[in-house]
C-alpha cells in the first residue's frame, strides 16, 4: 500500500489548510451555530468554487473523480477546523446514494449538488432500531401507480434544510431481512412530509421527519426495488470513513493544543509539562491518536482497493475512533483544568463532536461486536 500523497493531493491539503486558517475561525463557527444554521451560504458557495463538492464524484457525472483518500484529506482538514457545514450528510452520504442510482435523471441532480444549489439528507435512523438497517419499520406500501410511504426517521443530519431526502423503507419481506428494503428519493416539501428541526449536542442541525402516506412513484426508486440495503450500507461505510477522518483531525487539535497548554501553564513555579505523570498521560493520548491514524489509512486504502477484509477494517476503525476519541477528549479537558469545562474554550466543542461521531452509525461497542459476527 502507498501511504504517501501525490502532488495533486498535497495541493488539495495545502488549500484546505489555508482555508481553515484564514476563513473558518472559532468565532465564525459560533456565529453560524448561534444563528441556528448548519450552513453558511457563502462558505458553501466557496466549497463549490474550489471543487470540493465535486471531488468525490465520477467524471462521467461531471465530478472530479476523486478517490477515498481525497475525501479523507478533506474531512481531516474539516475536523481540524470543526466545520459544521453538512459535507458528509449532503455530499458523501446523499451524493453517494445518487451516484449509485441506475436512473440517469437522478444522477443528473448531482450537477445541482456540485454547484451548491441542492441539499440532500439520508434518512435511515429510527427510534425502534439501533443502527441496524434490517430492522427499519418505515413502510412503503404498494398502491396504484407507485407506493405510499409511512413512518418516522430520527436525527436526520441536514434534514432541516435538505431539498431532497433519501429514505430507506421496507417494500417487502419481514423485519430482519436485507431483502425488501428500498431507497426512495423524496422531495422534502412533498405532501405528507413533516420536519421537526433540532440542534444536536455538537452544535449541528438535524431533524425528526414524519412521513404520512407520502406518494412516491417507481421513478423515485434509487437502485433496484427491494435491494436498497446493500446500496445504503455501502454509502454508510464511505460515510464512516469520512467521519473517522474528521475525528482524526479533531484528535490532532486536542492532542497538540493540550501539549502546548501544558508548556505554558505553570504550577509550583514550573510548567506542568515537566510533571512525569502528565507526560505519561499525554503519551497515551499520542499513542491513541497514532493507532487511529494507522487504522484510518488501512481502512481507507483497503476500501479503495476493494480488499476482501475492507468491511472488517472499517468496523475496526470505527471502534478505535470511538475508544481513542473518548480518551483524548477526556484527557484534553482534564489537563486544561477548569478552563476545559468552559464554553468559551474550543476544547469542549471538539470533544462534543467526537462524542457525536462515536454515536453515529453505531458506537465503538457496536462495531467491536460486528467484527465478531
Amino acid at each position: 500500500m502507498n501511504f504517501s500523497l501525490n502532488d495533486d493531493q498535497r495541493l488539495l491539503k495545502d488549500s484546505l489548510d489555508k482555508f481553515v486558517r484564514q476563513r473558518y475561525g472559532d468565532e465564525h463557527r459560533r456565529a453560524t451555530i448561534h444563528q441556528k444554521q448548519s450552513l453558511d451560504p457563502a462558505i458553501w458557495a466557496q466549497f463549490s468554487d474550489l471543487g470540493w463538492l465535486a471531488l468525490p464524484f465520477n467524471e462521467a457525472d461531471g465530478g472530479l473523480g476523486g478517490s477515498l483518500v481525497d475525501t479523507m484529506i478533506v474531512m481531516e482538514a474539516f475536523g481540524r477546523g470543526l466545520i459544521v457545514e453538512p459535507y458528509v450528510a449532503s455530499v458523501v452520504l446523499g451524493g453517494g446514494c445518487l451516484q449509485r442510482a441506475r436512473d440517469s435523471r437522478q444522477r443528473e441532480l448531482l450537477q445541482a449538488l456540485m454547484a451548491g444549489h441542492l441539499q440532500l439528507a439520508l434518512a435511515i435512523d429510527e427510534y425502534e432500531q439501533i443502527h441496524d438497517l434490517t430492522e427499519i419499520s418505515t413502510q412503503a406500501a404498494a398502491v396504484a401507480g407507485g407506493y405510499q410511504l409511512s413512518g418516522r426517521k430520527c436525527c436526520v443530519y441536514n434534514g432541516d434544510r435538505a431539498d431532497q431526502l433519501i429514505v430507506l423503507a421496507r417494500t417487502a419481506g419481514e423485519a430482519g431481512s436485507r431483502h425488501g428494503l428500498t431507497a426512495f428519493l423524496v422531495a422534502a416539501d412533498a405532501p405528507g412530509v413533516t420536519r421537526m428541526p433540532h440542534r444536536t449536542v455538537d452544535g449541528q442541525r438535524a431533524a425528526e421527519i414524519h412521513f404520512d402516506q407520502v406518494s412516491v412513484g417507481p421513478e423515485q426508486i434509487i437502485g433496484q426495488l427491494h435491494e436498497g440495503h446493500d446500496l445504503v450500507a455501502e454509502v454508510i461505510a464511505t460515510g464512516m470513513l469520512a467521519m473517522a477522518a474528521e475525528a482524526l483531525g479533531i484528535m490532532h487539535v486536542l492532542l497538540y493544543s493540550t501539549v502546548d497548554y501544558t508548556k505554558t501553564r505553570q504550577q509550583f513555579g514550573v510548567p506542568i509539562a515537566s510533571f512525569q505523570a502528565l507526560q505519561h498521560r499525554m503519551a497515551n493520548m499520542f499513542m491513541a491518536y497514532e493507532q487511529s491514524y494507522s487504522l484510518l489509512l488501512a481502512a481507507t486504502l483497503k476500501s479503495q482497493e476493494q480488499h476482501s477484509d475492507a468491511a472488517q477494517a472499517v468496523h475496526a476503525l470505527k471502534a478505535q475512533i470511538g475508544i481513542s476519541g473518548r480518551l483524548i477528549a477526556q484527557e484534553a479537558i482534564q489537563l486544561h483544568g477548569g478552563m476545559g469545562m468552559t464554553d468559551e474554550l474550543a476544547i469542549g466543542h471538539y470533544a462534543k463532536r467526537l462524542l457525536a461521531i462515536d454515536a453515529s452509525f453505531g458506537n465503538a461497542d457496536a462495531h467491536l461486536q460486528a467484527m465478531l459476527c
